[in-house]
């Protein structure tokens, strides 16, 4: 596959993905859209790793890889899947764009790893800038957005901490092997969870609650990742953190245009802090000289809900 069309497959995905999130869970509820795209991204790894004779191990270090990969795959699932019922779609990509900056600032502690620059500190000032501003514009989207926000950073520190974590046990395994090992775990957990706190399926799917979970589990999750993965390796680092401008900005134009969220000028004005602070983390050179920077923990999950 070209890589042009690579890159612009991971764009449109990760773009989409949150209005498919938001839209999965009308009807079924959000617990049953979040166990039906986990379900169906697990069942389709697995046949994907029959298929091609992979190796799928469960020695001890690749099963603490693959809870650490589960920690984020239902974790932050969870709580991105909770909160999109409150906020508009297009906030889940904004925030979730807050995750290369928390993972830097997880990955002092748990990797010892030296990451401040002065450039990565105002980043990070930003974006918690931004992210005060988006919080106060919330308070006027509704009775429950400031607890779906909540939930919306608690997902972005879950996440995080699943990727330093991979890093950290680095079981050496392939990409598409831990995102197979940590759906297998997961999908049992959503299964109890949706069991234990819900367990009513409907008796019809909504047609477009339905299609979305489809989407969701073999475009948003399987081919997503893949194309992901691709990308990583085949662009420049630089390059490849241009998705996580690109798409909040995206996201938030689809989920005005297509799902009538309403989206006021403070939300905007978050968004560019936010995307800002990532840009100055990301690059980090002063006077407009961009000089990439090294990401703190590998990209072993992807960057989107």
């Amino acid at each position: 596959m070209s890589v042009p069309a690579a890159y612009l497959a991971v764009v449109l995905i990760w773009s989409t993905t949150p209005l498919a999130v938001k839209w999965s869970g009308e009807g079924p509820g959000f617990l049953l859209g979040a166990l039906g795209r986990m379900g169906l991204a697990a069942l389709l790894c697995l046949a994907l790793v029959a298929v091609l004779r992979m190796e799928l191990p469960w020695h001890r270090r690749a099963r603490q890889t693959y809870l650490s990969g589960a920690l984020g795959a239902f974790g932050a699932m969870l709580c991105v899947y909770w909160a999109a019922q409150y906020v508009p779609s297009g906030l889940i990509a904004v925030l979730f764009g807050l995750s290369p900056l928390v993972t830097t600032l997880l990955a002092r502690p748990l990797l010892g790893e030296r990451a401040f620059t002065p450039a990565r500190l105002a980043g990070l000032a930003l974006g918690l800038a931004g992210l005060m501003v988006i919080f106060g514009a919330g308070l006027n989207l509704g009775p429950h957005a400031a607890a779906g926000l909540v939930g919306l950073c608690a997902a972005v520190m879950l996440h995080s901490l699943s990727l330093v974590l991979v890093k950290r046990y680095g079981a050496e395994l392939p990409s598409f092997t831990v995102t197979s090992g940590a759906l297998v775990v997961v999908t049992p957990l959503f299964f109890a969870t949706w069991l234990a706190l819900d367990g009513h399926a409907p008796p019809q799917l909504p047609p477009r609650a339905l299609a979305s979970i489809v989407y969701l589990g073999i475009i948003g999750s399987v081919v997503g990742f893949t194309l992901f993965f691709y990308v990583v390796k085949k662009v420049p680092a630089h390059t490849s953190a241009l998705i996580t401008l690109i798409t909040p900005i995206l996201a938030l134009l689809l989920g005005t245009a297509i799902n009538h969220e309403h989206v006021g000028p403070r939300i905007w004005a978050g968004t560019a802090l936010v995307l800002g602070g990532l840009a100055m983390h990301q690059w980090g050179g002063w006077f407009g000289r961009l000089i990439p920077a090294r990401v703190a923990a590998s990209p072993d999950l992807p960057p989107g809900p």
